[in-house]
């Protein structure tokens, strides 16, 4: 019998174990053998917790995107204008945890997997419209609303495109330069929207 009040423990360590397998292989191909003994538990116990490995897979994005949100919440909350608002979403985006190495193959390796899995997809369906609507509502009270949409779309695909810039081990770029150039991007086209007597 598990002992009582382990289960979150050893629920959060296959998860953790999944993300540093996944993020070690670079492809969700992994079992749960490989999985488990990272985790330091038996297949057996990874099967009882989530049943089967797509279960721990949507369970780690889960965990992946729940730490990404509550992050955000808190970094919003401190931010006191719409510009600064903008700007804790990037700082978010690229934070240590997330930009991890490891963690940047998992995202890979989960977007791929959203080709075929429609729970993993519908999950980064989701963190791609929360992040959208959070870069909205910050950028439509600094700019028009068709400007509002163009620079978020925008800044979404930079964040992306950066992750995978960050998958290429031969070319990897710092949290501080992925933070700077998105930054850039934004900064650019709100300075010309000003310009053009377009925003204040």
């Amino acid at each position: 019998m598990p002992k009582v009040g382990m289960e979150p423990v050893r629920r959060k360590a296959l998860v953790d174990a999944t993300l540093r397998v996944i993020g070690d292989q670079g492809t969700v191909a992994v079992t749960m053998s490989d999985i488990a003994r990272t985790a330091g538990v038996s297949p057996a116990l990874a099967h009882h917790y989530f049943g089967s490995k797509e279960q721990l897979l949507i369970a780690t994005v889960r965990s992946l995107l729940r730490q990404l949100r509550q992050d955000a919440v808190v970094e919003l909350k401190a931010a006191a204008t719409p510009r600064e608002r903008v700007s804790a979403l990037v700082r978010v985006s690229f934070r240590a945890d997330q930009f991890a190495p490891d963690t940047v193959a998992a995202w890979l390796a989960f977007y791929s997997e959203a080709q075929r899995c429609e729970d993993v997809r519908r999950l980064l369906v989701v963190y791609a419209r929360r992040l959208r609507s959070n870069l909205l509502a910050s950028l439509r009270a600094l700019c028009p609303a068709d400007d509002a949409e163009r620079i978020a779309e925008g800044a979404a695909a930079m964040i992306d495109g950066l992750y995978i810039r960050q998958s290429l081990k031969s070319a990897p770029i710092s949290i501080e330069a992925s933070i700077a150039l998105t930054e850039d991007y934004v900064a650019t086209h709100l300075d010309q929207l000003r310009r053009q007597g377009r925003a204040p």
